[in-house]
C-alpha cells in the first residue's frame, strides 16, 4: 500500500525518468484530469476534446505504452494538483516530498532516502522550467494572434466609418428633397383652400337663403325643420338664422324676424326638454350631445339649471345635510366632465345653488329657534354648523371650481353666517357672563352663604395697606366654621366654560378680531375666577383669622392657601394652553400678560398676609400653651430630690402642637413655599421658647429640666428640615448648659464653638436665670 498524504490523499509512485521528463503538456493534463482518471487514458478525453492518443502527442508522451502513458497522466495530474489556490510554497515542498516514496519521515513505510528526494526535486525543477518555457512559448504566440486580430479589426472600424458617412450624405439628401416636397404639399393645400373656402361659403350661404325663403314664404318645406330627428342640423341652422335676422331692419322684415325668433325659441325648449328627458334615462352621451346643440342658444344656461335642479331630486333622503351635500357633489364631480365643455362652472353653480338654498334655509331654522330664547344652545348649534359647513367647504376644495375657488367658497359661506356672526361675540361674553355668575350662586347657595360685599375705595384701600404693614384685623372677625368658600367643582365649571368660549372664539371670530375677542373672554374668566371666587375667598379667610391672643383658634386659612394654590395651577393651564394661541402673534399678549401678572401678585399678597397673620396665630396658642401649662416650680422644684419627669408637660403640648402645624404647612404649601414658611415659623417658634425661658429662675435640678425641655424642642424643630431653625435651637441648648455648669466652668463653656459668637449680654442674660447667681463665687467666676 502506497503510503498517504497529511491531507488524506493516496501517494502516485514515482514515475520513470522518462516519464518525468516528458511534462510538457501540464496545463493540457490539468484541464482533462479528472475525465482521465476515470478512462485510464483510454478513449477520448471529453475535458479537453482530444483522443487518448492525441492528447498523449500534445503532451510530449508519444512512444509511450499504455500503462506509461496512464502513469505519466497521473504523474501530471498530481504535479498539477500541488498549484492549487492558495499556493504556499512550504505547503507546495512538502506535498511534493510526500509523493515520493522514501521522502516522508524515517517512520513511514520506506526508508528516508535523501539522494531519491534530491534526484526527484531535480527532476521536477527541470519539469518546471520546460512548462515555464513552453507556457512562455504559448503566450508570445497568444500574443501575436491578438495584434494581428487588433490590427484587423481596426481596419474593419475604418471600413465601416466611411460606409457610415456615405449613408449620412444620403439621409441628408432624402431629407433635403422630402423638405422640398412638403413645402410644394403644403403651398398647394393653402391654395385650394383660399379657393375652398369662398365655394363652400357660398354653398351654406345659398342653402342659409333657401331656408330664409322658407320663413319668408310662411312654409317650412325642408326636410331638416319636419323631420324631428334632424332637431341638431335644425338646431344650427336656426341659430344662424336668427344671428343673421338680428341685423335686418325691422319694418321691412317684421314679420320674418318673428317666425324666425319664434322657431328659435320652440327648437330651444324642444332640446332642453330632450336634454331633461335623457338625463332622467341617465343616456350620458345623448345629455353631452344635446348640451353641446345649446352651448350658443341662450337657453344654455337654463339647461345648466335644469340639469342642476334634477341632481338635487332624491339627494338629500338623510337628515344629514352635510353628509349629503358631500355625496352628491362627489357623484356630480365624476359626470359633470362627460356632459358639459365647461364643467367647472357648472359644478360651482350647483355648489352655490346648494349653499344659498339648502344650507342657508338649513342654518336658519336650526339658529333662528334658539337665538332670543337659549343663548347656550345658540352658541352650541353655531359652532357645529359652522364647522360642518367650513369642513364641508374643504371637501369641496378637491373639486375644480375655477381658478380662484378659495375665495368662492369662503364668500357662500360669509353669505350663510354674516348675520350671525356679526354680534357673536356679544352673545357669547353675556352668556358666559349669565352662567359664571348662576354657577357661583349656586354654589353659595348649597352652603347657605349670603355673599358680603367687599368695599372698594379710598378707605377700604387705606385698610387694607395698614392690615399689610401691621396685621391688625381691622374689622370684625368673622367665623366661617372652617369654610373655605373655595370649589374646586366650581374652577373647573367655569374653566370648562371658559375653553367651550375660546374654541368658539378661534372657530367664529373674524381673524384679525380673534385676539380682542380672546381678551373679553379672558376677562371674564379673570372676574368671576378671581376676583368673584378666588380674591372673595381670599378676604373671607383673612377675616376669619382670630387675633394672635385668642385662646382657641380654627387656623383653615392654610387650607385656603393649599386650594388657591391648585386653582392658580388649573388657571395657569388653561391660560397657557387655550388662551396663548389665539393671541401669541398681537398686541394683545401683552396686555393679557400683564392682567395676569397683576392678579396673581394682588392675589399673592393676600396669600402672604394671611399666612403671616396665621404663623401669628399659631405663636399665640403656644403662648396659650406654654401659660397655662407651665409652673414657676417646674423649673424651681421645692424637693430636688423627687424630680423623675424628662421633661416638663407644657413642653410636650407645645411640641404636639408644632408637629400637627409643620404637616399641616407640608400639605398646604408646595416648592419653595414650604420651606420658607417653615423657616419663619421656626425663627418664631425660637424667640418664643427662647422668651420663655428668660421668665423663669433656675435651680441646679430646674435647669437640667429645662435643658431637657430644649432638647425635645430641638429635636421637634428637626421636623422642620430647615438648617437655620436647628442652629437656633443647638445654640439655645447651649445656652441653657449655662444654668446647671460649675462656676468654675462658665468661662470655659462660653468660649465654646456655639457660644463663642454670642453677644455676652446675652450670655448673661443666662446666667443670670440661676438660683445661685447673686453668690460671690459665681459672680466672681463669670466677671
Amino acid at each position: 500500500m502506497a503510503e498517504r498524504e497529511p491531507g488524506g490523499r493516496r501517494d502516485v509512485p514515482a514515475l520513470p525518468g522518462r516519464a518525468l521528463r516528458t511534462a510538457r503538456g501540464l496545463r493540457l493534463l490539468c484541464a482533462g484530469q479528472a475525465r482521465f482518471r476515470r478512462t485510464g487514458g483510454r478513449g477520448r478525453c471529453r475535458g479537453a476534446g482530444l483522443s487518448g492518443a492525441q492528447w498523449a502527442a500534445a503532451a510530449g508522451c508519444e512512444g509511450l505504452g499504455e500503462e506509461e502513458l496512464g502513469a505519466a497522466a497521473a504523474d501530471m495530474a498530481a504535479t498539477a494538483e500541488l498549484f492549487e489556490e492558495p499556493f504556499v510554497a512550504d505547503e507546495y515542498i512538502e506535498r511534493l516530498a510526500w509523493r515520493i516514496p522514501g521522502g516522508g519521515s524515517k517512520g513511514g513505510a520506506e526508508a528516508f532516502d535523501p539522494k531519491r528526494l534530491l534526484e526527484e526535486f531535480v527532476n521536477h525543477i527541470q519539469e518546471l522550467q520546460v512548462m515555464d518555457e513552453r507556457i512562455q512559448r504559448k503566450v508570445e504566440k497568444l500574443e501575436q494572434h491578438c495584434q494581428k486580430e487588433a490590427k484587423e479589426f481596426a481596419k474593419k472600424v475604418q471600413e465601416l466609418q466611411k460606409s457610415n458617412q456615405v449613408a449620412f450624405q444620403h439621409f441628408q439628401e432624402l431629407d433635403e428633397h422630402i423638405s422640398y416636397v412638403a413645402t410644394k404639399v403644403c403651398h398647394l393645400g393653402d391654395q385650394l383652400e383660399g379657393v375652398n373656402t369662398p365655394r363652400q361659403r357660398a354653398v351654406e350661404a345659398q342653402k342659409l337663403m333657401k331656408y330664409f325663403n322658407e320663413f319668408l314664404d310662411g312654409e317650412l318645406k325642408s326636410d331638416v325643420f319636419t323631420n324631428s330627428e334632424k332637431i341638431k342640423e335644425a338646431a344650427d341652422i336656426i341659430q344662424k338664422l336668427h344671428l343673421i335676422a338680428q341685423e335686418l331692419p325691422f319694418d321691412r322684415f317684421s314679420e320674418v324676424k318673428s317666425k324666425i325668433a319664434s322657431k328659435y325659441h320652440d327648437l330651444e325648449l324642444q332640446l332642453i326638454q330632450e336634454f331633461t328627458n335623457a338625463q332622467r334615462r341617465g343616456e350620458i352621451s345623448r345629455m353631452r350631445e344635446v348640451a353641446a346643440v345649446l352651448l350658443h342658444f341662450k337657453g344654455y344656461s337654463h339647461c345648466v339649471d335644469v340639469y342642476i335642479k334634477q341632481c338635487q331630486e332624491g339627494a338629500y333622503l338623510r337628515n344629514d345635510i352635510f353628509e349629503d351635500t358631500a355625496i352628491l357633489c362627489q357623484r356630480v364631480n365624476k359626470q359633470v366632465g362627460d356632459i358639459f365643455s365647461s364643467p367647472e362652472t357648472v359644478l360651482a353653480k350647483l355648489i352655490q345653488n346648494i349653499f344659498e338654498i339648502k344650507l342657508q334655509s338649513n342654518v336658519k331654522d336650526q339658529l333662528e329657534e334658539h337665538r332670543k330664547s337659549d343663548a347656550e344652545q345658540y352658541l352650541k348649534n353655531l359652532y357645529e354648523l359652522y364647522t360642518r359647513t367650513t369642513n364641508l367647504s374643504s371637501k369641496l376644495m378637491e373639486f375644480n371650481l375655477g381658478t380662484d375657488k378659495q375665495t368662492f367658497l369662503s364668500k357662500l359661506i360669509k353669505s350663510i353666517f354674516i348675520s350671525y356672526l356679526e354680534n357673536y361675540i356679544e352673545v357669547e361674553i353675556g352668556y358666559l357672563k349669565s352662567r359664571s355668575a348662576m354657577i357661583l350662586q349656586r354654589y353659595y347657595d348649597s352652603k347657605n352663604h349670603q355673599k358680603r360685599s367687599i368695599g372698594t375705595g379710598g378707605i377700604q384701600d387705606l385698610k387694607e395697606r395698614i392690615r399689610q404693614r401691621t396685621n391688625l384685623p381691622l374689622g370684625p372677625s368673622i367665623d366661617t366654621h372652617g369654610e373655605t368658600f373655595l370649589s374646586q367643582e366650581v374652577v373647573v365649571n367655569l374653566l370648562q366654560e371658559t375653553k367651550q368660549a375660546f374654541e368658539r372664539c378661534h372657530r367664529l371670530s373674524d381673524h384679525s378680531d380673534l385676539p380682542k375677542n380672546a381678551f373679553r373672554i379672558f376677562s371674564m374668566l379673570v372676574e368671576f375666577l378671581c376676583i368673584e371666587h378666588i380674591d372673595y375667598a381670599l378676604e373671607t379667610g383673612l377675616a376669619g383669622i382670630p387675633s394672635p391672643d385668642s385662646k382657641s383658634a380654627n387656623l383653615y386659612f392654610l387650607d385656603v392657601v393649599h386650594q388657591a394654590n391648585t386653582i392658580f395651577h388649573l388657571f395657569d393651564k388653561q391660560f397657557n394652553d387655550h388662551l396663548m394661541p389665539l393671541i401669541s402673534s398681537s398686541p394683545k399678549l401683552s396686555e393679557c400678560l400683564q392682567k395676569k401678572k397683576d392678579i396673581i401678585e394682588q392675589m399673592e399678597m393676600k396669600l402672604d398676609v394671611g399666612i403671616d397673620r396665621t404663623l401669628n396665630c399659631m405663636i399665640g396658642q403656644m403662648k396659650h400653651i406654654l401659660a397655662a401649662e407651665q409652673k414657676k416650680t417646674d423649673f424651681k422644684p421645692e424637693d430636688e430630690n423627687s424630680v423623675l419627669i424628662q421633661y416638663t408637660n407644657a413642653c410636650v403640648k407645645v411640641c404636639g402642637y408644632v408637629r400637627k402645624q409643620v404637616e399641616k404647612i407640608r400639605k398646604s404649601m408646595d416648592g419653595k413655599n414650604v420651606d420658607t414658611v417653615l423657616m419663619e415659623l421656626g425663627v418664631r417658634f425660637h424667640r418664643l421658647i427662647y422668651e420663655h425661658l428668660q421668665q423663669y429662675s433656675y435651680s441646679c435640678m430646674g435647669g437640667m429640666l429645662a435643658i431637657c425641655d430644649v432638647a425635645e424642642y430641638r429635636k421637634c424643630a428637626k421636623d422642620f428640615k430647615i438648617p437655620l431653625v436647628l442652629q437656633l435651637f443647638d445654640t439655645l441648648h447651649a445656652l441653657c448648659n449655662l444654668l446647671v455648669v460649675a462656676p468654675d466652668n462658665l468661662k470655659q463653656v462660653c468660649s465654646g464653638e456655639q457660644l463663642a459668637n454670642l453677644d455676652k449680654n446675652i450670655l448673661h442674660s443666662f446666667v443670670q436665670l440661676r438660683a445661685d447667681y447673686r453668690s460671690a463665687r459665681l459672680a466672681r467666676h463669670f466677671s
